[in-house]
């Protein structure tokens, strides 16, 4: 039965958010996308354009700067458990804040390094705080403020993505002609202090119910459960614990259904100049590519957060899979500047809706009570693929200057997110066993 949270009806004044003529989750979404937006800072997209100058400042070999990025983000993977589990007791404005501060000095830190030690510790920083806080903390942001409209709420927030894949990769590579790469980093540091700490103190709001309202802006006449099936979706039942969540099967299936996503589209966005130039093209050609990744990706997010709203998730997944599979396909095959751009928009295409399907499917699976740890769980192992996938790929290069053979064998890995995605059927709760 739909009950009205005790939270949703304070005692005395109601808050500011309350007493607006609209939903307060219209402003949670922008500045959740803003806060996704500044997330460029940590994300491979931008860290690729610095690995040429280290090789060129330090005489690094491409695969040593490889596995310092892969022990970084290995090492910010395990902390991804930790801010899930600050974002459930603190709520997303103080993680969000603390996250921005972080983040900025992890820039700043990298302007200085000078050191393979000093790469390292910038490079955990950057994912821990980058990638993987500013991954988890504003789309769970967005599906405790929504639920009947959580996919469409999720794609929409995910332009912050998009604009950060088109801004800051031809903002990195200007600064780095014009000022360097060790200033460049300076800018990027103070982007993020301008951007993420006035919106996370002035705007976020930990849930609608702790400012007196309800997901989605429904009345209490017309309340909202978080297990009140929608469209063509069956919920899980209720609010998981993380413990509770660990124990089925589903939450694994998940774990790999949108696991290979980010080992495979990671490596071959850090390696993207190298890949395109085993293919026989040039490095305007790389930048076109990844010109056309981003409004792709854009075009992935809706689809896959529309349609998360209307078709079971996991069928969604699937095919985000076989998408990426495809692109690999055409990673081994391509040799003309038109085939490598359907490459990046294949490629897009399916990031963009395997990364916002993942994020609507933990709250409609397990609710929205625990969803950090649920997701801090979920997102260890994005940023734990992320880490792994740039070093195999680098090691081949080395060794035969090709990429086909690594990604002959990393094939394997949207298979087995595809197979499975398709078991991957909504959790349900043991029966309690009746005493007589």
């Amino acid at each position: 039965m739909n009950t009205t949270p005790e939270s949703a009806q304070p005692a005395g004044p109601r808050p500011w958010p309350a007493r607006l003529p609209f939903f307060y989750g219209c402003i949670i979404l922008p500045s959740a996308a803003l806060a996704i937006f500044v997330s460029g800072a940590g994300q491979t997209f931008t860290v690729s354009l610095f690995v040429d100058p280290l090789i060129d400042e330090f005489g690094w070999s491409r695969t040593t700067i490889s596995g310092l990025y892969t022990a970084g983000s290995l090492t910010a993977a395990s902390s991804m458990l930790a801010i899930g589990w600050l974002l459930d007791r603190f709520g997303a404005r103080v993680v969000l804040a603390g996250v921005g501060l972080m983040l900025g000095l992890a820039a700043l830190w990298m302007s200085e390094v000078s050191n393979q030690l000093g790469v390292y510790a910038g490079f955990t920083a950057l994912r821990m705080f980058g990638q993987g806080s500013l991954g988890l903390v504003p789309s769970s942001l967005v599906a405790l403020w929504f639920v009947r409209k959580r996919g469409r709420a999720t794609a929409l927030a995910g332009l912050g993505m998009v604009a950060s894949q088109a801004i800051f990769p031809p903002l990195i590579h200007t600064l780095n002609t014009q000022i360097g790469w060790r200033q460049t980093w300076v800018v990027l540091g103070i982007i993020v202090w301008a951007v993420l700490i006035p919106v996370a103190v002035l705007f976020i709001r930990r849930t609608p119910e702790s400012v007196g309202l309800l997901p989605d802006g429904a009345t209490a006449s017309h309340p909202i459960a978080d297990d009140a099936p929608r469209s063509q979706l069956v919920q899980g039942a209720g609010d998981w614990t993380l413990r509770e969540a660990l124990r089925t099967r589903t939450f694994w299936l998940v774990f790999v259904a949108a696991g290979s996503q980010s080992l495979v589209s990671t490596a071959l966005i850090f390696h993207q100049v190298a890949v395109l130039d085993s293919r026989g093209l040039s490095a305007g050609v790389s930048a076109a590519v990844l010109s056309v990744m981003g409004p792709v990706s854009l075009a992935g997010a809706m689809a896959g957060g529309f349609m998360s709203d209307r078709f079971p998730n996991r069928l969604l997944l699937l095919a985000g899979q076989a998408i990426l599979g495809i692109g690999m396909l055409l990673a081994m095959v391509m040799t003309e500047t038109w085939q490598a751009l359907i490459y990046g928009g294949v490629i897009g295409f399916s990031s963009g809706s395997v990364i916002t399907v993942a994020a609507v499917i933990w709250p409609n699976y397990y609710g929205r009570k625990h969803l950090g740890s649920i997701r801090g769980a979920a997102t260890m192992a994005m940023v734990a693929g992320a880490a792994l996938g740039p070093l195999p790929f680098a090691l081949t290069f080395d060794l035969t200057g090709s990429y086909t053979s690594v990604l002959v064998i990393f094939m394997v890995f949207p298979a087995l997110s595809m197979v499975a995605a398709l078991f991957a059927f909504p959790p349900k709760r043991r029966a309690l066993p009746v005493s007589s």
